[in-house]
């Protein structure tokens, strides 16, 4: 038997997917990028009309990102500290790879769950980092 958990504390869904998912005592979480929750905003993040980057601030992103996990976590019944496996998508590793590991080792300095890196094309929306989580509740 599963629960699926969807919360409006967290930035909407851009498919038609829950935030997460319990079975048994573990906690499945469906990628998480760093949009914020009410506004729908990249943090860090202006385009211009046609789309193209006029500022970008990783860092800002990977704070956020982590904030909405998080938040998921948290309305979910778990914790940060009850993440035990993490799978990290960045659309340019070379770019950000520094700063994303500086940051997870401040975020993750006592959760030291498993984890993954992978660089992949591109995301649904113009976000540079998501995360895919496995918990226990």
């Amino acid at each position: 038997m599963s629960e699926i958990i969807s919360t409006s504390k967290a930035p909407q869904a851009v498919g038609a997917y829950p935030h997460a998912r319990k079975v048994g005592n573990l906690l499945f979480l469906s990628g998480i990028g760093p949009r914020t929750p009410i506004t729908n905003e990249i943090p860090g993040l202006t385009l211009d009309k046609n789309g193209n980057f006029l500022s970008f601030d990783f860092e800002a992103q990977c704070r956020s990102v982590f904030e909405n996990v998080k938040i998921v976590l948290e309305e979910s019944g778990s914790q940060w500290n009850n993440l035990v496996d993490v799978t990290v998508f960045l659309v340019n590793m070379k770019r950000d790879f520094h700063v994303y590991n500086k940051l997870y080792a401040e975020y993750f300095k006592d959760a030291q769950p498993c984890r993954t890196t992978v660089e992949i094309n591109s995301l649904p929306t113009p976000i540079a980092i998501e995360l895919k989580c496995i918990a226990t509740i």
